[in-house]
């Protein structure tokens, strides 16, 4: 039998049920369509998370007071931890290969002009944030250069904020109460958008020991290094370490390298990726018993049809070939309508709902592709040897 002939055996068995090879290649390529969707939107969120840590930079270290774990619990219940203050901060930055110290406080408090009020977020920070964190002051200037400990009493705005405050017109050299208290005015931050669903736009400014005293605290709630690019960050790790105890006599802070957290973030969202991708493949799974149904009752059907080609000479090895055939055109076409479905679902998705992160995975589709013709070889196996084992003369008999 010539590869031609087989090949359009294969065909017109295919087209000649044209119902039921339908629905078969449905089932693979609804768990094609699966797998396409949801790694698409795996996919998204895992490049959608990393570029939200990675958008100031990867040179960064964050200070935490308090140890995370010791012995698997808090420090805080067997023991006290000193607050990590403004005058830690100044520590640090002169620390070998640190470019920038910024310390970090956040709350939320009311926002008042002569006009307008909203209530949002404050963040307390230090003249470094600029350089440090990759923001533009598009109006006016950030905070001078002041004692850290009694600084003046000026704000920066984000670029939300103040259109709400003051729409177009320039509010710098402008009053404002934040928290009750007074504060002028002196500079607007250019759009940055949001951060994990935070909106810095929507946002004020001020000196980090202003807001310690706004807020009633005695601990900065982060310190942020910017170090530099070819600096070695274990030795920087060491001596922030060593810095702390020299300082509070013992190491009761939880330093956080921006590297190990796209580190940890990388290999929980390709997990989540995968786990997706597991997900949408027990479709797959589905779908291959369709096809093994299918070809098994089409033996059943074609035992003459098998007996008559036996008798003409052909062999066990072309008719296991036919029916196998069958079924990889089966999945085949079923995957490459299950790509469509996928690919489209998430253009669509893209569309309807741009808040949400998709992004189409080339290799996750190939990948698809090959698992629905595998599913379909594995499927239509035991058919296609029970077919090929049938004895010529009692094929034909049976019919």
């Amino acid at each position: 039998m010539l590869i031609k002939d087989l090949i359009k055996l294969t065909g017109r068995s295919v087209i000649a049920q044209r119902m039921r090879s339908f629905l078969t290649a449905l089932g693979i390529a609804i768990g094609v369509a699966a797998v396409v969707l949801l790694t698409s939107i795996g996919d998204g969120m895992h490049r959608f998370v990393l570029a939200e840590f990675t958008q100031f930079g990867t040179n960064l270290i964050a200070i935490n007071p308090g140890k995370a774990t010791t012995h698997g619990t808090s420090i805080g219940i067997f023991g006290t931890e000193r607050p990590l203050t403004i005058d830690d901060t100044v520590a640090l930055e002169k620390l070998r290969n640190i470019e920038a110290a910024v310390p970090i406080v956040q709350g939320n408090a009311e926002v008042e002009s002569s006009q307008r009020q909203r209530r949002t977020t404050v963040y307390g920070m230090g003249g470094d944030m600029p350089h440090a964190f990759r923001a533009n002051v598009v109006l006016g200037q950030f905070f001078i250069d002041d004692d850290p400990n009694n600084p003046r009493a000026v704000a920066v705005l984000g670029s939300k904020l103040r259109s709400e405050l003051f729409g177009d017109s320039s509010p710098l050299d402008k009053r404002i109460r934040i928290g009750g208290d007074r504060y002028r005015v002196i500079g607007v931050f250019e759009p940055k958008g949001q951060f994990l669903g935070v909106d810095l736009d929507d946002a004020v400014y001020i000196p980090a020991a202003r807001a310690l005293e706004m807020f009633n605290r005695d601990s900065l709630v982060e310190v942020d290094l910017l170090y530099r690019e070819d600096a070695n960050v274990d030795e920087i790790v060491s001596s922030i370490t060593r810095l702390i105890i020299a300082r509070h006599g013992r190491d009761d802070v939880t330093i956080t390298t921006q590297q190990q957290m796209l580190d940890v973030l990388g290999s929980v969202l390709g997990i989540l990726t995968f786990a997706v991708a597991a997900l949408g493949s027990i479709s797959l799974l589905v779908g291959s018993v369709g096809i093994f149904t299918i070809m098994t009752i089409a033996v059943n059907e074609r035992t003459a049809e098998i007996g008559l080609l036996r008798a003409l000479g052909g062999k066990r090895s072309q008719i296991m070939t036919l029916f196998l055939g069958e079924a990889v055109v089966l999945a085949a076409l079923g995957g490459v309508f299950g790509l469509v479905i996928g690919v489209g679902g998430a253009q669509l998705i893209a569309i309807l709902v741009p808040a949400l992160p998709v992004h189409i995975p080339w290799h996750y589709l190939i990948a698809a592709e090959s698992l629905a013709i595998i599913i379909g070889i594995i499927a239509g196996v035991w058919p296609a040897r029970r077919a090929a084992k049938l004895d010529p003369i009692e094929a034909l008999r049976g019919e």
